[in-house]
């Protein structure tokens, strides 16, 4: 099997108060991906009550920790269990699990990729300020890894193996996503590709995690110490804004 078979894949879903969508969203990936972690980021709605009766392995954090740690604590059980990649997704329904298969086309591919799910179909559906901060970090990020990447805010990955080994590295909440994707890229050379899927903010999601003055100051202050610290500052800028993202676009049912 291969690292793109669902046998050989975890999906990974963080939720934190998620009881009105993270049945439906869990049930949908379930219906294509056999092996489901949820990380409950110390709900105190009945996040946890919703899925009880289904066929899923639950991590609980007492507290809230931050998304950051529930997809570590997720990679970790994954790898634990002999997964051999993760597809991470939000549990607000923001994500379709019909995504998954165009991720895992994605992926084959371009074996040893990053694939992000990048909301890149409708823009004009996301809130003017997230769509603003959403540049900012691209900005930014691509600059962190030294080649452009269309949309690195997105929470619906495809992580290969040699990604989820950078599990450890510090970083915390939604700087995790971003710490990732420089490290992969810096530190063992794994390439990036997206993969367009429609921008969901209409309709009934509960209201975001994401702060984007406080979150995007973070992720820009943390991704300017890894540009200096790599060094070639200015090859770097270079690289990551002289060409187009990498993108990759599979119908809806490869």
């Amino acid at each position: 099997m291969s690292a793109t078979d669902p046998d050989k894949i975890a999906v990974v879903i963080p939720a934190l108060n998620e009881e009105s969508a993270i049945r439906g969203v869990v049930e949908s990936v379930l219906a294509i991906c056999p092996h489901v972690i949820v990380i409950d980021d110390g709900s105190t709605d009945a996040t946890l009550e919703r899925i009880a009766d289904l066929p899923v392995t639950v991590i609980r954090h007492a507290t809230p920790l931050g998304k950051g740690q529930g997809l570590r604590d997720g990679f970790r059980k994954a790898l634990e269990l002999g997964f051999d990649a993760v597809i991470a997704m939000d549990g607000d329904g923001q994500h379709l699990a019909c995504d998954i298969p165009r991720l895992l086309a994605a992926a084959r591919a371009y074996p040893e990729h990053i694939v992000i799910g990048a909301r890149i179909r409708n823009k004009d559906n996301q809130p003017t300020a997230r769509r603003r901060a959403n540049a900012v970090a691209d900005w930014g990020i691509s600059w962190g890894c030294g080649i452009p990447i269309a949309d690195t805010q997105s929470g619906q990955r495809y992580y290969p193996r040699a990604a989820l080994d950078l599990v450890d590295f510090p970083a915390d909440d939604f700087v995790f996503e971003a710490a990732l994707l420089i490290a992969a890229t810096r530190e063992r050379n794994i390439g990036v590709v997206s993969v367009p899927i429609d921008s969901r903010y209409h309709g009934e999601f509960r209201g975001s995690h994401f702060r984007p003055v406080r979150d995007v100051t973070r992720i820009t202050w943390y991704t300017i110490k890894r540009v200096v610290h790599y060094g070639s500052v200015v090859d770097s800028y270079r690289r990551s804004h002289s060409t187009p993202p990498l993108i990759f676009d599979p119908p809806g049912d490869a």
